[in-house]
């Protein structure tokens, strides 16, 4: 009898043990609870996906995807990061990143860009209970990976302030939804929101015929670039109700994406101010716009450059479009371009306000040393 009883108690535990594991594809086991809750959301390439409700272990994959968590103030949450987060670049402008170097000794999961390992992330302890990826296109396909690991995955539509706020507003409601969030995501928008208001009552008002023409060069785009890289439509400038030269109206805001103009078009256009996005810094110093502008004899010949009216501004993409960065230097520009509707603003504060709300930390003094001192400064472009 005694026998008998062992027997079933063994049969019983086994059976127990079998009910708590879960096999997936690629042969990688992950354990389960009856307890965890479970919510289904639709993610930004319309995907149906079933994840545990408020996940205390995530991984971030893809350009920006981390820059929003740390916005939601969840990056205790997560348990690696992709290679991006633990070099040591002589230039760094993303401020979430700079607020929280201990990033750098997380473990490693994948490459930039999306690039995901799946046997690296098998390897993570804890294991992640969802990946959040944004750019669902690049890197490694979101099914595959979530096939391979085992793990739901979300992705994200990172959007941008302008033509695309709605996607950028909706990921981060999603996010904020998955992560027990809501009340932070709808802070920030709310942020994002009142900031952009702000800049437009300072300056909506301001008669055509009484703004100065600009353009901004050096923007990054998959690496540093010289003057000839611009964006059409430069949110700071949309912000400011700036006559951005490149700008063309009778184009909707979506097709307006990063544009290389010729120098020539630039000398025609002759801008009164001329704005240096400072990761052109990378080019190194025989490179870049800076060098240019001081080298180049075609570009001496500009108005704001024989003024000295050209300045330095932060970094507008940098894995992606830095959020917080764009407001400052829009505040910046504000103050150079209406120098009376912007009394009250000192940049640097205004920057350093904006980071301690979206990062947690104020981070401009460390990126202005990096970027040798330049940022919100008028350019020295004697050789």
């Amino acid at each position: 009898m005694r026998n008998k009883q062992s027997i079933f108690l063994f049969i019983l535990l086994v059976i127990v043990l079998l009910s708590s594991v879960v096999l997936y594809g690629s042969g990688m086991k992950k354990t389960v609870t009856d307890s965890v809750k479970t919510i289904e959301v639709e993610d930004g390439m319309g995907r149906t996906v079933r994840v545990p409700e408020n996940p205390r272990h995530v991984i971030c994959s893809g350009a920006g995807c981390l820059r929003l968590l740390v916005y939601l103030e969840a990056s205790d949450c997560i348990v690696a990061v992709d290679d991006i987060e633990k070099g040591r670049p002589m230039f760094e402008a993303r401020p979430y990143a700079l607020a929280n170097p201990m990033f750098k000794e997380y473990p490693l999961f994948g490459e930039f860009r999306g690039h995901d390992n799946p046997e690296l992330i098998a390897s993570l302890d804890p294991q992640p209970e969802i990946i959040f990826k944004t750019f669902g296109q690049m890197g490694s396909n979101p099914d595959e990976i979530q096939k391979k690991t085992g793990i739901p995955v979300v992705v994200l539509e990172y959007g941008d302030l302008f033509a695309y706020r709605k996607d950028l507003y909706g990921s981060l409601r999603l996010m904020g939804r998955i992560m027990g969030k809501e009340e932070r995501a709808e802070e920030v928008i709310a942020f994002f929101n009142g900031t952009i208001a702000d800049l437009d009552t300072r300056t909506a008002d301001i008669p055509e015929d009484r703004k100065s023409t600009c353009f901004v060069g050096g923007i990054a785009f998959k690496g540093p670039h010289g003057l000839q890289s611009t964006e059409p439509a430069y949110p700071p400038f949309l912000f400011t109700n700036a006559k951005n030269v490149a700008y063309d109206p009778t184009r909707p805001l979506g097709e307006l994406t990063h544009a290389d103009v010729s120098k020539e078009k630039i000398v025609e256009w002759d801008p009164e101010y001329l704005f240096v996005d400072l990761a052109t810094i990378q080019s190194g110093e025989a490179a870049g716009a800076v060098y240019e502008l001081r080298n180049d004899a075609v570009y001496q010949t500009l108005s704001s450059v024989r003024r000295g009216d050209v300045f330095g501004v932060l970094p507008y993409n940098w894995y992606t479009q830095n959020f917080g960065s764009i407001f400052a230097d829009a505040y910046y520009i504000g103050t150079i371009l209406y120098p009376e509707r912007f009394a009250d603003i000192d940049p640097e504060i205004k920057a350093d306000e904006i980071y301690k709300f979206l990062v947690g930390e104020p981070v401009f003094d460390e990126m202005n040393e990096l970027f040798q001192n330049l940022v919100f400064k008028r350019i020295p472009l004697e050789r």
